[in-house]
């Protein structure tokens, strides 16, 4: 029986080889999953606000698209951004967004759930919806449109999108998306009205509906107090977490594209979270507390998801591999195991340790690609005053062995810009290149042969839920001035490269970062005036984004370079991670003195987390 296709799909199908590449618009890939309409009740979109090959590459899509899929009436589909080229065709044909397994735009879904992982791509998150054919403020938002739900690290400060969310989940997905898809039946069988489901949403732990509170705000421009609007909202929404990892769903069958993808490989997470506390990290401190997958369900989804999907690559992911409890039982396994199966392995956050070099030497063999360390800043000093656990002696010992295993490329990662930074610790980064090539010429004959070693510079931005959370930015100058610095003292070193990022992007990270409801207006009009893709470099408008500023009466200064009051209101206090407010600002007097926190494997440093949830 042949199948009757839509209008909508017959128009993709005729303007889809238009574009670049067609392969990230027409789904049908190997594990995909299309289910029966009869059996199907309720609709989910799943949208990702950037290209195809970055969404699928994105871990935890693929984990809500198990969890989700894995209940009988809930169909689950994929959504990603379309590139320009593609947009201009959808704009001009009439092509509304589309869900890439059934092809059923996505005004017809029940939810239209967006995942937010960084702050540049917030226009997106916009153009996504508009491209849905619906209203980007909430309240202007038909009773028969989906209800919108974010989630994903940027939404543990949602107030630059609550005017555009219906509802934000907090956290990790795979147990509340269950109990969010209970109360959407119920909704469907008794015919709750759209605000009748949001008041009873918000009574799910780790579900934040911003319509239910609204902020009064000092004549200053700071928050003055948060009023409930709804008596049954919660005061403070607690993330949610998963406790036991070997018994939450994990995708063995993952979706295989068609095309190449920026993480094309088999990818196994090991554990959540982070012990060391450097006091600019946000994951370090909201994926709290530490959790471990058990070595024998390591090895089961290693095994089950290589057989599904005929990668011949294999990932191992979390914030630190090296912090796994046993990690050298599991590599030496794990590399015998690829080994025998004709698979290839990557290990990425090691420690640099004997062992580690080992493994990669193992691993890497005669084909050696390059090494990465994180000392962050460029003196002992600095990294004492971030928290960062990392000496001299172990860069350069770690360079060391390097050399002798036979590595020539080392890339170096630094931050400019942060708290209690003096040009002393930038002329320190140029040091650290320079005696790691020191190193180099003293185990070469004074040679530096084929060297190749890379400073990459990020600049700071001040992140909600950290220490350094009330800290200013530095200025446009000031960082430019930084990046020269730097750059003069490499310079006269030939075999050393330099990169660092944009001042005018985190800029606006930072202004997006620690936003509150008040950005919102400038955000619809940067998207007004042609802003998309705002993380990539070529499509990025800096101008654009000063004039929607300047139109909408929103002062970006105000949000990212100045220094906020320690006893002030924050836009995201509603958003209760387990830590707790007193210990950032214990670390952060900790960090003004130079004083070192210890990793929380050695001892409770006392964070609160322990409070809410089991460590």
């Amino acid at each position: 029986m042949f199948e009757v296709k839509s209008e909508l799909q017959k128009k993709i199908e005729k303007n889809v080889m238009r574009v670049e590449k067609p392969a990230r618009y027409i789904g049908g890939e190997l594990n995909s999953i299309v289910k029966s309409e009869e059996d199907v009740k309720m609709r989910v979109a799943f949208g990702f606000p950037d290209l195809y090959e970055i969404g699928m590459s994105n871990l935890g899509l693929q984990i809500l698209y198990k969890v989700l899929n894995g209940i009988d009436d809930v169909q689950c589909e994929r959504v990603y951004s379309p590139d320009l080229d593609f947009e201009k065709i959808m704009r001009e044909e009439n092509i509304p967004l589309y869900t890439m397994e059934t092809k059923t735009t996505v005004k017809e879904a029940d939810i239209f759930a967006i995942t937010v992982q960084y702050e540049m791509l917030v226009t997106n998150v916009l153009n996504m919806i508009d491209l849905a054919g619906m209203e980007l403020y909430a309240k202007n938002r038909k009773e028969s449109d989906p209800v919108i739900i974010m989630g994903g690290p940027c939404t543990y400060n949602p107030e630059p999108m609550a005017e555009i969310a219906d509802a934000f989940s907090i956290g990790e997905g795979e147990e509340v998306w269950v109990e969010i898809m209970d109360l959407c039946r119920e909704w469907k069988e008794k015919g709750y009205s759209k605000t009748e489901f949001l008041q009873k949403l918000c009574e799910i732990d780790g579900m934040y509906v911003p319509g239910f509170y609204e902020f009064e705000y000092n004549d200053d421009g700071t928050i003055r107090k948060i009023n409930k609007l709804y008596d049954r909202a919660p005061d403070i929404i607690n993330k949610r977490i998963v406790d036991n990892l070997d018994e939450a769903p994990y995708p063995t069958e993952p979706v295989v594209p068609f095309m190449s993808t920026v993480h094309d490989r088999a990818v196994v997470e090991i554990f959540r979270g982070c012990t060391r506390g450097c006091r600019f990290c946000q994951a370090g401190m909201i994926y709290r507390p530490i959790r471990e997958r058990s070595q024998e369900k390591i090895k089961e989804i290693t095994e089950k998801q290589l057989r599904a999907t005929g990668y011949e690559e294999l990932s191992i992911l979390s914030l630190s591999t090296g912090d796994y409890s046993e990690v050298e039982e599991l590599v030496t396994d794990l590399m015998k195991f690829c080994r025998d199966n004709d698979v290839s392995m990557s290990l990425p956050s090691l420690r640099l340790d004997s062992f580690s070099f080992k493994v990669m030497d193992e691993i890497q063999g005669y084909k050696k690609s390059g090494l990465t360390f994180a000392p962050e800043a460029g003196t002992q000093r600095l990294r004492n005053i971030i928290n960062k656990d990392i000496s001299d002696e172990e860069i350069y010992s770690a360079a060391r062995q390097a050399f002798e295993l036979g590595w020539n490329g080392i890339k170096l990662y630094f931050i400019a810009g942060l708290p209690g930074e003096t040009d002393e610790d930038l002329e320190g980064i140029a040091k650290i290149a320079r005696n790691i090539v020191e190193i180099y010429k003293e185990l070469h004959g004074g040679k530096t042969g084929r060297l190749n070693v890379t400073v990459s510079v990020s600049n700071f931005v001040p992140k909600p839920h950290t220490p350094f959370q009330w800290f200013p930015q530095n200025t446009d100058e000031e960082f430019d001035r930084k990046h020269q610095l730097i750059k003069e003292l490499i310079k006269p070193m030939k075999c050393v490269r330099l990169n660092y990022h944009d001042s005018t992007t985190s800029y606006l990270e930072g202004v997006l970062a620690r936003g509150d409801r008040r950005v919102t207006k400038a955000v619809v009009e940067a998207l007004k005036l042609g802003c998309k893709f705002d993380g990539w470099g070529e499509h990025f408008k800096y101008d654009k984004w000063m004039e929607a500023f300047r139109k909408t009466g929103v002062d970006p200064e105000f949000y990212a370079r100045r220094e906020w009051g320690y006893d002030e209101i924050l836009p995201w206090d509603l958003i209760g991670t387990g830590v707790e407010k007193e210990f950032y600002l214990r670390e952060l007097e900790k960090s003004k003195e130079g004083t070192v926190t210890k990793d929380c494997r050695k001892g409770c440093n006392g964070c609160g987390v322990n409070k809410i949830f089991r460590c």
